[in-house]
């Protein structure tokens, strides 16, 4: 089948993986979004088109901040049966469908295909070839979730076979490529934007209840829609997030190297990841699934908070589904800000409810050398400054052997779950208080103590004398020790290493029998029994502790995730145990809690390597309900109890703790005998394995059998057995007692004491009913007692011991002083009794059995109620109540015993209150079912009417508040009786009803006349009343009607009318409360409330003056009142809508007091509960609820249901357009909370077309009445309508794809209906318009009112021209357009609106992107088809004028576009931001051009351009005149309002900062020169013009100095279609940095064209591409400048003046030397000229002409003689700065120029000069008249001697006194006419000064040295002698330059700026001989003669082993006199008397 092109686009998603086997394949992964375009190869199985692969990181590597990464797009065939197709692109309809989709369900090109979507295994695919698919491995898991599909079962497909041309194939390539790039890539930035226009439609089956909407943009793809989208819409959230983090944000973590940041990130995408896999397989429960949830949605918000702080509100409780403008506004309001501000959703303060749950499961533990380990847990509480109490059972675990752990069942052995902990026991994290601790014992098998204290062998001694198990061999015990390890079932158990078994002693067992454990239901592991363990050979074994570990839990519980913890087991040690091995001393005040040490110190204990612990805290308040939800995690769990209860008793519990503390046996310890009073303890006894075995019996002997539970997973024993332990040591160990209940009364502890394995020698006994009651809680002190026959003794099963006293303590439990009693041998035991049926407290045990008690024993005992334990009532709170009952009606009428019942009951309730026991259900649970009192109602109701007459005694005021406090119950039993009591009335015939509804109104009554006290001394019982009020009338609803409850509920309300302060809000949360719908059912008595409520909270909301913080609660409390009864019947909108809009303008004003604490929205109790936030973001809470309560009643009949005038109108409707405005500015809370912010955006433009409904219809005057028109109301309509259409929050085009999805779901196409109203808005003030005006302009309505807008909404409208969004880009323009006509109608003169609309471009381009140049050309090509009708009259003048406007607005859009568009070069941005300031001078646009010029030059400031940037400011100072005139001032830059002299001088001085910083010296002097023109003509300031004068004789001794250097210069010539115009084909000469190499500037053209081939000569062949050629270029020097005709000029002056400003340049093209001489020879150059001279803000230049130019040999001689002067400077300056290198060199370059025989010497060029005419004498000669060309070779020649014999100088040192005799000697031979000339009365006699004369550098050196002493003037070299110089002149100090730099006069130790040092007087009488003999001594050579001396003898004279000299020689060789020249001022040398005066001045000069 031929490939044909698919009618529609198809958008596929791959369900299978395909390998590509072919180079026209494309490879395949599942979840690929594909494109497909065509269909064909056999049977048209196999399409054609693009893959969208997730963008690259290596991408990021060049993108901008803040971009997004572009999608990579393949292209390739692919099998049909590999993919599905979800949808087609195509227009759609109005019905969303497709119009072609009925053509595609009949076409078989367009099936669906079906297969399989197995996992992606990896994020790298080996493919066919040894090719690779490459992906972000980083990221892949994210690509692992967002490519993953849902569970579809489908076969593995099979290829379909291919076509002939689908085989063809390359042979020259054996690999077959992976994937082809396209030559289509995906010009958007959005990662997932499809490349094709056309609007989606949808064809995968999909939820038919829902369409998907039109996207608003063209080109944009909202997002994915997986059919789970509605199910588990997570699903897609996920994997939209994921992919705008990937192509959004990752590139930038990685490039700003936030690796922290990063790897949080990674954290979050890899349990995204997992979480949206487990969301597709769907097999959690239910709670597993809700907690999921919400831990997706929270992970979801970290990661956006980390990213970009822009948080989209997903619900948890909707299956995490984006809420929308379809959902209340107040729950988006309440997660958006919950989200936002804080980490994890809110928990209450207290929860009452939630119990906590901690799982423990033990998950790995290694010992070395252990005998059967157990390790037991249980938690202990810890109060500040108290010891470690147990606060649970223990949970001990047996280590299971190594067959019974690698069974499936043994993993639920090893964990419990302590249950049932209360937020009082685990303490607050945030503060010190109570602390819960996790202790971990462990304990081990050991061997019994030898017989023979002496060490033996296979056992060792410690030093305390434990004996410790050794790790030999020894003993043939069939039990191998070793190392034992738990780890997960990866580690197994070992065997154990059997101890020696020689020297053990051997006794009898104890006789305490122990029975076999009961059997329970569940199994249990194996755990430790009672017996002692024997082995093979008869040795007994014992358990002891090995070492004991606690951990904290503070912060375990605040964790949600299963935390693993490594926990350190620690043991007694001696104290010189190292201390790296030692617990913290707050540790070690721990461990001495539990744990014994003799020494007090604590080591790690040996043998244990490590033991780890998991843990995870669970929250629910039933542990069976939780157990029962979780079984995958709570599966066979092992409940472990608290030992006490969580709260009240909802379950029967009778369990009895015992604690084991220690066996107090002192030294000469005393035991207890019946006959004998005290028997010391035997000596024998060594009391090193010391055990205690229990028993609990009954008084008649017998045992009670199975009642002893050492562990919370042991099976209950009959005896029990502690641990072994040594005298001194502590047991602490716990166990439970459950003993039947009628057993305990008469049941008690009979217990024996043995040195294991020893015989006892003592036996105890403890009652635990003493008194008639259990004995109290707390530690005991039973008496040790003889074990004899005595004791032991029993008759009839009866021990004697029962006849014997049991304890050590008093009567009243008093310790008995050992002083007194001896050391008597005793126990300590603790005891704690946790039982629902049992109390220790007698008045509790009195009131329970009242009727075996007196009257009056009964009163005391009900008084006396108030002093029981809290918790004692709570245990058994229902028998309590049963009893103060029946004392209530037994004793009616007793106003004592009433009123004293009802405190009792009242205290008792007064419990419920108590968060420590959670009494609340339990107590309505008792009035409800159990209480049965029916004739208790008037008790209570006349004992709670005396309670309240009462309310002014001072004295019962504390009684009345605690009535108040439980008020709920009082009305609850009283009105449970009265219905008690009604069913014995119905029974006699009775009734009373009306009386007992009198008695109750009676005591409302009496809570309004309290109300109405305004007694100051009530205000805590109003305040109780008021906020209980709300609790007591549900109460009524068992007796009362609806009716009767809303008529005492508003008599109440009414009551409180005048209430001030506090109770205000009290009040508030009343009336919230009769809100609750719970209260009210029936719609009438609703629309009461609802009717009443305005009444009720009007007076405390609106409008206020003086707005304080309890003001602003109180709105917050109006605002939730309002927020309940929106939603019910009767509600009326307009009740609220001015008192909203009124509180909202009030606190816009007021600022938060507390900016870190965050108050949850909508509260409905005070006060308000908080939360304590660490972000510093602006918000308002009332604000935020005002805003939410606003968009509801939005969607309601709004405005125009008020009554109001219409002056109230417009007031109104202004302050309701400044709220509107206020939230879509974002000022109630950040805009980056997004879907709040959004949702805004579409309530208030509902709000918005509300106000213009009612300005339509009563606010637009008719034509005749336009003067009534309200021109200020409608332009802040217009401007808040423009607000909201025009803000950024819509632009769906420019937001990354988690973003845009949200705002599309949340609000869809917001500006559509923005449009649409702007239009009709617009419309409604215009006029109509007559038939011809229609056809001209083609205008319903124009003018009119509209005209009052131009041009003040030009700018906005402007704005919304370039917007991408069609609909409302074209209401704009239609509006433009009647702007433009209105104003042409007016002025007839468009300029008003041209100068608008380049503000509003400038001011929106800087603000904001704009894009590329497309939406500008769609807004200039629509603007112009709006006046398509004039563009039919091109004479029109109204035409003329938009058309010549356009134009300019066109030109305005490309150059902004250029200059704010993407480009990585700022060079580019200058030159078309110079582009753009030539416009903007043109159209006269003083103040932007201002403003770009600063902008300019801080970018080139920014780029170290530092000359560009004084030049840039040059622009601006032309702008002003130097006349005194006042110019305004500027905001930006910031200058004030002066003259405009000021203004230019200021903006002058800036110029020559940047021009001295940047050495554009000629720059600065120009710049200078009119400063001086100024202060010297015009303002004579003549302090300003000295500064000016002294800076610019520094700025020429700069130059003279040769501390300028000129910069290079390169010519560059573009090639190629691939540069814009304004580049190609042209040639422009760019400056470089003086040192600048070619290849560094053609590395930086490169990095400006990245695409550029760089050529080396000729054009291209080739068109295309991008072409350039860099070639290097010369400054053109003009050798007929003045400056080559002056002698002795300074190198760097003459470089200055050839070179300062250049726009000529020249490169020799062809150069031509005859051998016949350099008379014939000639120099060809070419010439070019540039548009601009150097420098220049571009720093380049257009080449504007090319000539050719011929040198004629003179000027070639000219120039190349300075050129070798130039270079001789140029290594002399090497030399003197120190550059050993650059020596050789200027010997090579003196040698090659005074050797006459050489061809570069420029000595050759003398004959090209005229010779003297010979004559008699050498006086009368006549000298020849020199042409200019010619002086000026002969100034060339003379200043190249110069400058050799200056460099001739510098061989002075010792070793170079030869090689400088024969330079000189070469150099007077080769150059004797120019140095004759230099030195015309030299002689012989006088050859040494002549020398010295020479020594001085010539004019043309660049440079001195620095430490030269000697004086120079800047333009001259005559001497001026010592004596004459100015002794004012030499004092004169450094003065400052001009505004910046200071001015620095010449002093007698300075160097001169031309480069020369002095010369001698021609007077040589002025110098001694020993000053001309200072030269050191020659060492003389061989005379050279003309004949003899080569260029090759030179060479040889210098050797090389001849250093050259250095700075430090020559300044050794400089010191002296001070010797000065004077420069050319036409002064004489010798300096006559008469000169004096003028040489004087002259000196001056010097000086300054």
């Amino acid at each position: 089948m031929p490939w044909r092109p698919l009618s529609r686009i198809a958008v596929a998603v791959a369900t299978y993986p395909f390998a590509a086997t072919l180079p026209a394949d494309l490879p395949l992964e599942i979840g690929d979004d594909l494109y497909i375009i065509e269909q064909g190869g056999k049977d048209g199985l196999w399409y054609r088109g693009y893959l969208v692969a997730p963008p690259s990181l290596l991408a990021g590597l060049t993108s901008g901040k803040g971009q997004n990464l572009e999608a990579r797009v393949f292209s390739g065939i692919f099998p049909k049966c590999c993919v599905e197709i979800r949808e087609h692109l195509g227009d759609a309809g109005l019905d969303g469908q497709s119009h072609d989709d009925q053509a595609n369900r009949n076409n078989p090109q367009v099936e669906q295909a079906n297969g399989n979507t197995p996992k992606r295994q990896s994020s790298v695919v080996r493919r066919k070839g040894g090719r690779r698919r490459e992906s972000n491995e980083s990221f892949g898991k994210i690509e692992a979730g967002i490519n993953g599909d849902v569970n579809r079962s489908m076969v593995t497909p099979t290829w379909p076979a291919r076509s002939p041309s689908q085989h063809k194939t390359d042979h020259s390539n054996g690999q077959a490529l992976s994937r082809k790039l396209s030559h289509r890539s995906v010009t958007s930035s959005q990662s997932r934007v499809s490349p094709f226009p056309p609007t989606p439609t949808i064809d995968a089956a999909r939820n038919p209840n829902g369409k998907r909407p039109q996207a608003p943009v063209p080109m944009l793809k909202i997002g994915d829609e997986t059919p789970t989208s509605t199910s588990e819409p997570l699903v897609d959230e996920i994997a939209s997030c994921l992919r705008e983090w990937h192509s959004k944000n990752l590139h930038e973590l990685l490039l700003a190297r936030r690796y922290s940041e990063l790897d949080k990130i990674s954290d979050l995408v890899i349990r995204l990841n997992l979480a949206r896999r487990q969301l597709l397989h769907g097999v959690l429960t239910s709670r597993e699934l809700s907690l999921l949830r919400e831990e997706t949605v929270w992970n979801l918000v970290s990661g956006n908070k980390l990213l970009s702080n822009e948080i989209i509100v997903r619900d948890p409780k909707s299956n995490g589904r984006l809420l929308t403008s379809d959902d209340s506004p107040f729950e988006i309001s309440r997660l958006q800000s919950t989200m936002s501000l804080l980490d994890r959703p809110p928990a209450l303060q207290h929860d009452a409810v939630n119990l906590y749950h901690l799982m423990v499961e033990l998950k790995a533990f290694a010992a070395n050398g252990l005998l059967s380990p157990t390790i037991s847990f249980y938690l202990c509480s810890k109060c500040q400054e108290e010891a470690l109490k147990p606060l649970s059972e223990p949970f001990a675990i047996d280590l299971p052997s190594h067959d019974v752990f690698e069974k499936p069942d043994s993993a639920g052995k090893l964990l419990t779950l302590f249950t049932d902990l209360t937020s009082s026991d685990i303490g607050d994290p945030s503060r010190r208080g109570t602390e819960l601790y996790l202790v971990i014992k462990v304990q081990a098998s050991q061997q019994v103590q030898p017989i023979d204290p002496s060490p033996r062998r296979g056992s060792r001694q410690d030093e305390s004398g434990k004996l410790r198990p050794t790790t030999g061999n020894a003993g043939a015990s069939p039990k191998k020790g070793g190392r034992q390890s738990l780890m997960w079932a990866q580690k197994q158990f070992g065997s154990v290493r059997n101890r020696s078994q020689q020297g053990v002693r051997l006794s009898p067992v104890s006789s305490i029998a122990e029975s076999s454990p009961s059997s329970e239901d569940r199994p249990r592991p194996p755990t430790r029994d009672s017996s002692r363990a024997v082995t093979q050979q008869g040795t007994q074994t014992i358990k002891r502790n090995v070492g004991l570990g606690l951990i904290n839990l503070k912060h375990i519980f605040g964790q949600v995730a299963v935390s693993d913890h490594q926990i350190s087991i620690w043991a007694p040690a001696s104290t010189s145990t190292d201390k790296q091995d030692v617990p913290d001393r707050y540790q070690a005040q721990l461990l001495r809690d539990v744990l014994s040490s003799s020494s007090g110190a604590y080591a790690k204990a040996k043998g244990i390597d490590h033991l780890r612990l998991g843990m995870q805290v669970l929250t629910h308040p039933n542990v069976t309900e939780l157990i029962r939800g979780t079984p995958t995690l709570l599966q066979h769990v092992i409940t472990t109890s608290k030992t006490d209860f969580p709260g009240a008793p909802t379950k029967p519990r009778s369990d009895i703790y015992v604690t084991i503390c220690e066996a107090i046996l002192p030294v000469q310890a005393l035991l207890s005998h019946p006959e004998r009073g005290t028997v010391q303890l035997s000596t024998n006894l060594e009391l090193k394995n010391v055990q205690l075995t229990l028993e609990v019996r009954r008084d008649s002997g017998k045992r009670i059998e199975n009642c002893i539970i050492p562990s919370s997973n042991s099976q209950p024993l009959t005896a029990w057995r502690t641990s072994a332990v040594e005298r001194g040591e502590a047991w602490n160990q716990m166990i439970k007692l459950s003993i039947p209940v009628d057993d305990v009364a008469e049941a008690h502890l009979i217990m024996s004491i043995a040195d294991a394995p020893g015989f006892p020698f003592a036996l105890s006994w403890m009652p635990l009913w003493t008194e008639n009651a259990f004995v109290k809680d707390g530690n005991h002190a039973p008496l040790l007692y003889l074990y004899d026959k005595v004791t032991s003794s029993h008759e009839d099963g009866r021990g004697a011991y029962l006849d014997y006293p049991w304890s050590s303590k008093g009567r009243y439990g008093d310790e008995k002083e050992e002083t007194l009693t001896g050391p008597v041998a005793r126990l300590k035991l603790e005891t704690k009794l946790c039982s629902t049926y049992f109390s220790q407290d007698k008045t509790l045990l009195g009131i329970l059995a009242w009727r075996q008690q007196s009257k009056g024993q009964t009163l005391g005992f009900v008084k006396r109620i108030s002093f029981v334990p809290e918790i004692e009532i709570a245990k058994m709170i229902g028998d309590i109540l049963d009893a103060l009952f029946s004392i209530l009606v037994n004793n009616t009428g007793d106003e004592e015993y009433e009123d004293s019942v009802f405190g009792a009951l009242v205290t008792a309730w007064g419990i419920v209150h108590d968060r420590r026991f959670n009494l609340e259900s339990y107590v309505d649970s008792y009035a409800e079912t159990r209480f049965d009192h029916p004739y208790a109602t008037p008790c209570l109701i006349r004992a709670y009417i005396r309670l309240l007459a009462d309310h002014h005694d001072s004295h019962k005021s504390r009684h009345v508040r605690a009535a108040f406090k439980v008020g709920r119950y009082i009305l609850k039993f009283i009105l449970c009786a009265r219905e008690k009591q009604k069913v014995k009335e119905d029974g006699i015939g009775a009734t009373t009803q009306s009386a007992f509804k009198r008695d109750v109104e009676a005591i409302f009554s009496s809570f309004g006349a309290l109300i109405r006290d305004p007694a100051p001394s009530l205000i805590g019982n109003k305040t109780l009343v008021v906020q209980h009020m709300p609790t007591w009338l549900p109460e009524l609803k068992i007796a009362f009607s609806e009716e009767e409850i809303l008529r005492l509920a508003c008599n109440f309300v009414d009551a409180c009318t005048h209430v001030r302060g506090k109770l205000i809000l009290y009040k508030l949360v009343l009336i919230l409360k009769l809100a609750d719908e719970g209260l009210f059912t029936q719609d009438h008595n609703r629309q009461r409330v609802v009717a009443n409520t305005v009444r009720w909270i009007s007076p405390y909301w609106g409008f206020h003056e003086d707005v304080t913080n309890q003001w602003r609660e109180q709105v917050r409390l109006c605002s939730s009142i309002v927020c309940r009864q929106v939603e019910q019947p009767g509600f009326k909108s307009s009740d609220y809508v001015e008192k909203v809009l009124r509180s909202y303008s009030c606190l816009m004003t007021y600022n938060r007091s507390d900016p870190g604490v965050f108050s949850l929205l909508f509260p409905t109790t005070y006060p308000f509960p908080s939360k304590t936030i660490r972000s510093n973001v602006a918000f308002d809470e009332a604000l935020i609820e005002l805003g939410a309560l606003l968009a509801r009643l939005g969607n309601m009949p709004f405005i125009t249901s008020i009554e109001m005038s219409p002056t109230e109108t417009v007031d109104l409707a202004l302050v309701t357009l400044e709220v509107v405005s206020s939230l879509i500015l974002g000022e109630a809370f950040p805009k980056l909370w997004l879907s709040l912010y959004v949702y805004h955006h579409k309530s208030m433009l509902q709000i918005l077309e509300s106000i213009f409904d009612i300005m339509t219809s009563k606010l637009v005057p008719c034509p005749e009445d336009a003067d009534n028109f309200n021109t200020d109301l409608w332009n802040k309509y217009l401007k808040t309508l423009l607000l909201l259409v025009r803000s950024d929050t819509l632009a769906l085009e420019t937001f990354p794809e988690q973003k845009r999805r949200a705002v599309w779901k949340i609000v869809g196409d917001v500006r559509e209906q923005g449009a649409m109203l702007l239009r009709r808005s617009w419309e409604a003030i215009g006029w109509d318009t007559s038939l011809e005006e229609q056809k001209r302009y083609g205008l319903m309505r124009l003018g009119g009112f509209q005209v009052q807008y131009v041009p003040g909404l030009v700018a906005p409208i402007v704005e919304l021209c370039l917007s991408v969004h069609e609909g409302l880009r074209g209401v704009a323009i239609k509006i433009l357009q009647a702007m433009i006509i209105s104003e042409w109608t007016l002025n007839e003169d468009l300029s008003i609106v041209q100068a608008e609309m380049i503000d509003c471009l400038d001011v929106l381009f800087k603000r904001k992107n704009i894009g590329d140049g497309l939406v500008h050309k769609m807004f200039i090509n629509e603007l112009l088809d709006a006046f398509e009708p004039l563009a039919r009259m091109p004479l029109d003048p109204l035409w003329q004028a938009i058309r010549d406007m356009v134009a300019t607005i066109d030109e305005l859009l490309e150059l902004l576009v250029t200059v704010h568009g993407h480009t990585m070069d700022e060079s580019l941005r200058i030159m078309d931001t110079l582009q753009l300031m030539n416009f903007l001078k043109d159209v006269q646009k003083e103040d932007i051009f201002i403003r770009y010029v600063h902008h300019l030059a801080e970018l080139q400031d920014k780029l170290h351009n530092k000359t560009e940037a004084g030049l840039a400011l040059q622009l601006h100072a032309d702008q002003y005149t130097w006349d005194p005139v006042t110019v305004a001032s500027l905001d930006n830059p910031v200058y004030p309002e002066q003259s405009s002299f000021e203004r230019k001088e200021q903006l002058y001085f800036e110029m020559i900062k940047h021009f001295e910083e940047g050495a554009a010296w000629s720059c600065a002097l120009a710049t200078y020169r009119e400063l001086a023109n100024q202060y010297e003509l015009f303002h004579y300031d003549f302090a300003k013009l000295a500064r000016t004068q002294r800076a610019m004789a520094t700025v020429y001794e700069t130059i003279a100095k040769g501390e300028w250097h000129p910069p290079r210069y390169f010519r560059v010539i573009y090639y190629g279609l691939g540069f814009p115009p304004s580049l190609r084909d042209r040639q422009f000469i760019y400056e470089g940095d003086p040192s600048e190499r070619q290849s560094v500037f053609a590395d930086r053209l490169r990095q400006l064209h990245p695409s550029a081939h760089i050529i080396s000569k000729n054009e291209p062949d080739d068109i295309e591409g991008q072409y350039l050629q860099i070639l290097p270029v010369s400054v053109y020097r003009d050798l007929e400048h003045p400056v080559y005709q002056q002698a002795k000029v300074a190198q760097s002056t003459r470089e200055y003046m050839t070179m300062s400003k250049p726009n000529r340049f020249a490169i020799t093209s062809k150069r031509h030397s005859p051998p016949t001489g350099v008379q014939n020879q000639w120099i060809e150059k070419t010439l070019y000229i540039t548009k601009e001279a150097f420098p220049n803000i571009l720093r380049r230049s257009e080449i504007v002409s090319i000539n050719s130019i011929n040198l004629t040999p003179l000027q070639t001689a000219i120039e190349r003689t300075s050129r070798k002067t130039a270079e001789l400077a140029t290594l002399e300056k090497r030399v003197v700065s120190g550059d050993e290198s650059g020596f050789s060199n200027l010997t090579e370059a003196i040698i090659s120029s005074i050797d006459p025989s050489s061809a570069a010497t420029v000595a050759q060029y003398r004959q090209m000069l005229p010779v003297k005419s010979e004559g008699s004498d050498e006086d009368d000669a006549e000298v020849p008249v020199l042409s200019p060309s010619q002086g000026a070779l002969q100034i060339a020649l003379l200043d190249h001697v110069s400058m050799l014999k200056h460099c001739i100088t510098h061989y002075s040192r010792t070793a170079h006194v030869g090689t400088q005799i024969s330079l000189s000697d070469g150099l007077q031979h080769t150059y004797a006419p120019e140095l004759t000339i230099l030195f015309p009365h030299s002689s012989p006699a006088l050859q040494p000064e002549m020398d010295d004369l020479l020594s001085s550098p010539p004019p043309s050196s660049v440079s001195v040295s620095s430490t030269n002493t000697e004086q120079i003037l800047t333009n001259g070299t005559s001497p001026l002698l010592p004596d004459i110089v100015s002794p004012k002149s030499q004092s004169s100090g450094p003065k400052p330059r001009l505004n910046f730099n200071v001015l620095k006069n010449s002093t007698p130790n300075q160097d001169k700026p031309n480069g020369s040092t002095n010369a001698p007087s021609d007077d040589s009488s002025s110098r001694s001989h020993s000053q001309s003999n200072q030269v050191a001594p020659i060492t003389p050579l061989k005379p050279m003669t003309s004949n003899t001396t080569t260029k090759s003898q030179i060479r040889d004279s210098v050797t090389p082993s001849q250093k050259p000299p250095t700075s430090q020689s020559i300044q050794s060789g400089s010191t002296g006199k001070v010797r000065k020249r004077l420069s050319l001022l036409g002064i004489g040398r010798a300096g006559s008397k008469l000169d004096k005066p003028k040489i004087e001045g002259m000196g001056a000069v010097g000086e300054e």
